[in-house]
This record gives structure tokens, C-alpha cells and sequence, in this order.
């Protein structure tokens, strides 16, 4: 057999792979993602004023003091017997105790397993909420309100205790926090 013969068939059965899965199994699959779970399938965005602001299902960091911070992100996964990895917790908990929270929620300490973890415990929310409502000079109670509406879970292999979103949370916090000011003399 000649050596463009045997490119030729080459070509031929990649693209007989490529068509089988692309076209044959990865369509279909899309296609019944989008029936089965629709608001997932096309990427959990939420949406104010008709412009995407951010995804549900993954994280995003807010270095504001005014807005719920999330876990720490973009670092590596270190393994437990790294020194580094202690390094890193002790800067952080040293950066949330300047902030005024002595015992931060260990989850306000590591990253998540896959660095865009998009919730924090109730734990970690409540630690923030003295500085949010200091920042947005709104009722304490006022904010453990919005939080109770803002829980989730636990859900199935999601979490082992309820937590929030902090996407979520937040662009509910903006509006409560436009709501107040319109509604003040």
C-alpha cells in the first residue's frame, strides 16, 4: 500500500471518528441536557438588566469589604504534609483577623477542590455579616434575613450542611441595599 493511500485512509477514519463522536453521540447528548436541565446546560448565568453578571455554579472573587467574600482562589492544590500549604491557611487567617473575624470558617481558609467553588458555609457568611452591615449601613437582622432566603442545601452530594451562593447573595445584597437608600427621607 502506497503512503498516500495510507494517508488517505487516515484522513478518512478520523474523520469517521470525528463524525461519530461529535456529530453522533455529543449533539444528541447536548440535546437532552437541555431538556433535563436547562438552566445548566446553558451555563447558569444569572443576568441584571439583560447583561450576564456572572455564573451560578462558579465562583468569582469579590475584593470589595462592602460584598460577601467566597473561598480563596486560584491557588494550587497542595497535599496536607506541604509547608506551603500551612503557609498559605496562616496568611489567610492573618488577613481575616485584620478584618476582624478571630476564627475564620475553614472554608474561608482553603480553596475548594476545584478553585471555583461558588458557596461558602452559613458559618463563613455569618462571620462577614458585622462588616457588611457596618460597610452598607443596614440592620444586622436585616442581613441574617437575606441570608436565611439565600440558603441552600443540603442537596445531595452537593454539601454536607447548608451554604450560600456568593454570587448570589451578593447581587441580592445590591439590590437591598438600593432598595434601603430609595426608601430613606
Amino acid at each position: 500500500m502506497s503512503f498516500t493511500a495510507q494517508l488517505l485512509r487516515g484522513v478518512r477514519l478520523t474523520l469517521l471518528l470525528w463524525t461519530l463522536t461529535v456529530v453522533v453521540i455529543t449533539l444528541p447528548l447536548l440535546g437532552v441536557a437541555r431538556l433535563v436541565a436547562p438552566d445548566a446546560a446553558a451555563g447558569s448565568l444569572l443576568r441584571r438588566n439583560d447583561a450576564v453578571v456572572g455564573a451560578r455554579l462558579i465562583g468569582q472573587t469579590f475584593r470589595a469589604a462592602r460584598y460577601l467574600q467566597g473561598r480563596p482562589a486560584g491557588a494550587p492544590n497542595l497535599a496536607a504534609s506541604n509547608p506551603e500549604l500551612s503557609q498559605r491557611v496562616a496568611a489567610v487567617a492573618s488577613s481575616w483577623q485584620r478584618r476582624g473575624i478571630s476564627q475564620p470558617a475553614p472554608d474561608l481558609l482553603q480553596d475548594s477542590g476545584s478553585g471555583v467553588d461558588p458557596h461558602i458555609s452559613l458559618a463563613a457568611a455569618r462571620q462577614q455579616l458585622p462588616r457588611l452591615a457596618r460597610e452598607r449601613q443596614l440592620p444586622l437582622e436585616e442581613l441574617e434575613r437575606l441570608l436565611r432566603q439565600h440558603r441552600e442545601g443540603p442537596l445531595g452530594l452537593q454539601a454536607i450542611e447548608p451554604v450560600v451562593n456568593v454570587l448570589g447573595f451578593n447581587l441580592a445584597l445590591d439590590a437591598l441595599s438600593v432598595r434601603a437608600a430609595t426608601s430613606q427621607p
